[in-house]
């Protein structure tokens, strides 16, 4: 099909928007849209204002070429004298926009197949925007996918019967993606960029593992716990800041479950190489600051509320384990709480009498045992 055939173009619209369960219309504006680039390409210049109206009843179509009223032509093809304009519309004036119409029979073969490459790109264009339709009010949930492809920056999943992306900042490191295998992603957004819409998916957010937790722990559920905060550094470790709203009731406990089995599960899924650590949440905050840092043990904590900062006192042996592998328990705990954390070395009660004693006191006891011992010749 070089030469563009309206009539079959028109019998098409029905076709297309069946197979693609589609509306008429849309399939109707995209054919449009598609012989006015024909039409641009074949008579007129690149950014000239065309659009379209295809007649189904007869199969005919016309093209409208917009020009702006101006005082001073500056391009033929944007724009037009009042004097021209008022040949045409008797009443214009300067800023009105004022449109020629052509009717068109037929194209050349180069503007035949710009039409057919913005029938095909704006066809997919808005199947994905149907499909991605039925996805608004998935968002914030999780559903299992397929990998589709692998690639440097993204991993493309099939999810039902629409595709996404986990983009490499959502992505749990260290994970790697084969073909084909299934995986649960946490539907995080629906893109509209300039490239058609988009579903962005993750593995890496917080909200993919407080989903996981619900899965596995129905007191969630009932309200009798809750997670008050999560702070994820995906792939290497999870601090859940957990509480219990009914007496007698161990938050830690519930989430962990009888042997570890409920915190084992959810870390099957994000892989065995991200710890998870569950503290409980308090209301007093040096509490709170206390627990976050676990596994290190505290000494006290000073809080400068009006910074939102905090320095915590450990002993020497505490230090590496409360700072952890690269900063990133502190790091952590910092965003648990929402307090900058400060780790500081705390002295122990006897080794402070110890620096303030003077040292000549050894020596001095020393002479006078000597000295002692002499008297006693």
């Amino acid at each position: 099909m070089d030469e563009i055939n309206l009539k079959q173009l028109t019998l098409a619209v029905r076709t297309i928007a069946e197979e693609k369960n589609l509306p008429e219309d849309v399939v109707m504006s995209v054919i449009e849209q598609a012989i006015a680039a024909a039409w641009r390409r074949d008579n007129g210049e690149r950014d000239q204002e065309v659009r379209s109206e295809l007649n189904v009843n007869d199969g005919t179509a016309k093209v409208y070429v917009g020009r702006e009223v101006v005082e001073s032509v500056g391009s033929d093809a944007h724009e037009l004298s009042l004097e021209e304009a008022r040949k045409v519309k008797p009443d214009a004036e300067i800023g009105d926009i004022i449109e020629e119409s052509h009717e068109v029979t037929s194209f050349g073969r180069v503007a035949a197949q710009t039409a057919k490459q913005v029938v095909l790109q704006r066809l997919r264009e808005a199947e994905r925007e149907v499909v991605l339709g039925e996805y608004e009010d998935k968002i914030g949930t999780v559903v299992n996918g397929t990998v589709q492809r692998v690639e440097p920056r993204v991993v493309r999943v099939e999810v039902g019967k629409a595709n996404g992306i986990i983009p490499q900042s959502e992505q749990i490191q260290g994970e790697y993606y084969n073909v084909g295998s299934r995986i649960k992603v946490y539907i995080k957004d629906i893109e509209r960029e300039n490239r058609g819409p988009q579903l962005i998916l993750s593995r890496g957010n917080e909200e993919f593992i407080e989903y996981l937790f619900r899965q596995e722990v129905p007191e969630l559920e009932s309200g009798a716990v809750e997670i008050k905060a999560i702070a994820r550094e995906a792939g290497r470790r999870t601090k859940l800041a957990v509480a219990s709203t009914v007496p007698g009731v161990d938050p830690v406990g519930t989430f962990v479950g009888g042997h570890g089995t409920r915190v084992q599960a959810v870390m099957n899924e994000v892989g065995d190489q991200e710890k998870i650590d569950i503290v409980t949440y308090d209301e007093n905050t040096e509490q709170f600051i206390k627990n976050a840092l676990s596994p290190a043990e505290v000494q006290k904590v000073d809080i400068k509320e009006a910074d939102k900062r905090a320095t915590v006192y450990v002993t020497e042996d505490q230090q590496s384990i409360a700072i952890g592998r690269g900063g990133q328990n502190v790091r952590l705990a910092s965003r648990l709480t929402g307090y900058e954390l400060d780790i500081e070395q705390a002295q122990p009660a006897a080794q402070k009498a110890a620096d303030k004693a003077p040292r000549k006191n050894i020596e001095d006891s020393l002479f006078s045992a000597i000295e002692e011992s002499k008297d006693g010749e």
